[in-house]
């Protein structure tokens, strides 16, 4: 089971969250990549244009005549050669459309939370206590979590107008429902911050342990570092010489011839 950070309506921290079952760690980079592509090619609006030769006011005589002049033969002013002349095979309205299927969807948006949760970059909060909006509060709630300057996404038990209302003015801050989160708004973001009654599992009292590999890899090197330390603080041993020892058996294989 993975364990985030867990934090007070205040943002104060109050030991680990464990998270629920569709946490387990499992990141599926084919469904994270088609979704990405699929969220980009479906914010296309596909209206782009150009004009072809036959779109081309002008052009409806031969500039010059075919034979005799010494100049190549031309049928129209208006071919693609031709300087204000059509485009060939230019970019025309069409549609971008892509569709996804349903379970590469949810494998994609629970991979994309399982890519947060192992970077340690989910904050469960008890509650987002926001009676009205209020920009100023939403602010000191991200310095309280350490998130100035970051890209947030914030997730809340259904739909919260005050909450969204008071992070709408602020830079790179996204407000939305916990179910309506794609894996694209998931891997946008740099943390999210999550309702704990959105996100379910269980809190854990007492300090969080490393959750991540990259938090494990300094825990042990820390652990490592203290050894290290100890065992250069130990007084080293006295260590006796090998000679006086080969010396007196010398000594006693003379007296026995």
């Amino acid at each position: 089971m993975l364990e985030a950070l867990h934090f007070t309506a205040a943002g104060q921290r109050s030991g680990s969250h464990q998270l629920p079952a569709e946490y387990d760690g499992v990141i599926n980079q084919w469904a994270l990549h088609h979704a990405v592509r699929a969220y980009l090619n479906n914010q296309r609006h596909g209206t782009h244009a150009t004009k072809t030769r036959g779109l081309v006011s002008g052009g409806n005589q031969k500039p010059w005549r075919q034979k005799g002049t010494g100049r190549a033969r031309q049928g129209s002013i208006r071919a693609p050669q031709w300087p204000g002349g059509g485009t060939v095979f230019g970019p025309m309205p069409r549609s971008y459309h892509t569709d996804l299927n349903r379970k590469v969807r949810r494998l994609a948006r629970r991979s994309a939370l399982n890519a947060r949760a192992t970077g340690g970059q989910i904050y469960v909060i008890e509650r987002l206590d926001f009676e009205r909006p209020k920009t100023r509060q939403m602010a000191n709630l991200l310095e309280q979590l350490g998130l100035t300057g970051q890209k947030v996404l914030v997730l809340t038990n259904g739909d919260r107008p005050e909450v969204y209302l008071s992070g709408r003015n602020i830079p790179d801050l996204r407000v939305m429902p916990y179910q309506q989160a794609a894996a694209y708004d998931v891997l946008w973001a740099d943390a999210v911050v999550v309702e704990e009654s959105a996100v379910g599992g269980r809190a854990v009292a007492g300090a969080s342990r490393a959750v991540t590999a990259r938090a494990k890899r300094a825990e042990r090197a820390a652990k490592g570092a203290a050894r290290s330390r100890a065992a250069a603080r130990k007084p080293a041993a006295k260590t006796t010489s090998a000679k006086p020892a080969k010396k007196a058996q010398a000594l006693k294989k003379q007296g026995a011839d």
